[in-house]
């Protein structure tokens, strides 16, 4: 097993690549969402990020970054389940930023069940509405404001082309962003609105320790890449600086994957 490189949130170093533009990232608190905003701002974006109320402390430290780099950071707490605060959510960060022309699409919900048979209902609902209905509500109220030139990020996954077995409900939503991605960059090609998305393979975030993989399937995390091991989100954070970045504007439609030398695409 290779042993893993110190790629921590202080060896992103940015060149001015998105210097004035104004990014809004679901879920930016942590994992791939915190990787990306600190990217956006080291490379001359401000940004807004979305969070759950209990994951404060963890918010407030990406906001210390973004702010020590020099950009305006925006924190913007609530639960993206509900129409209502979504479409505050974008209203607040075009209104604190002075206007919106990335949205990064990255929040989720992943918990693991061995059978269907143990997804309650409501464990179902909640999934679909964090994963799939959320991203729906926010584009919708961020397009009118996004003007030509402006892209829209989803994080997919490896799950939505090669699903676990324990992850029913996960993988299938991943697939319908990998979808959506490739539908809405169709849609909004004459608008001058660029849709790509990232699909990580296995990635060291919250969503393994808080449920979303068995205690037994964190020891061996990854193990199964090319690589020998696990990525780490800020291994990542380039990949979502080359899609906001305005040089690849021949890029729409297109899924960014990163899995350690496996999986697809």
């Amino acid at each position: 097993m290779q042993p893993v490189p110190d790629h921590g949130e202080s060896s992103y170093r940015g060149s001015g690549r998105l210097l004035g533009r104004k990014a809004l990232i679901t879920g930016g608190d942590s994992g791939m969402g915190r990787a990306a905003a600190i990217a956006f701002a080291r490379e001359g974006a401000d940004v807004a990020i979305n969070y759950l109320p209990d994951e404060q402390s963890d918010a407030d430290s990406v906001i210390d970054i973004i702010k020590a780099a020099g950009r305006k950071g925006i924190g913007i707490a609530g639960d993206l389940r509900g129409e209502a605060f979504c479409n505050d959510l974008v209203r607040k960060a075009i209104q604190e930023l002075g206007g919106l022309d990335i949205l990064v699409s990255n929040a989720g919900r992943q918990q693991a069940h061995a059978s269907i048979l143990d997804i309650s209902t409501a464990q179902f609902d909640w999934t679909m509405k964090t994963n799939i209905y959320a991203p729906f509500w926010i584009i919708k109220a961020a397009l009118p404001s996004m003007p030509p030139g402006s892209c829209i990020i989803a994080t997919a996954s490896e799950q939505a082309y090669d699903p676990s077995p324990d992850l029913y409900d996960y993988a299938q939503t991943k697939a319908a962003t990998m979808n959506f991605v490739k539908s809405l960059a169709k849609q909004l090609a004459s608008k001058g609105i660029r849709v790509n998305g990232v699909a990580p393979g296995p990635v060291w975030t919250p969503l393994q320790i808080s449920g979303g993989a068995s205690a037994e399937k964190q020891k061996k995390f990854g193990s199964q890449t090319s690589l020998g091991r696990a990525g780490m989100p800020a291994e990542l954070a380039g990949i979502y600086v080359q899609l906001a970045d305005n040089h690849g504007s021949f890029a729409t439609g297109q899924v960014y994957g990163s899995s350690g030398g496996t999986g697809q695409p």
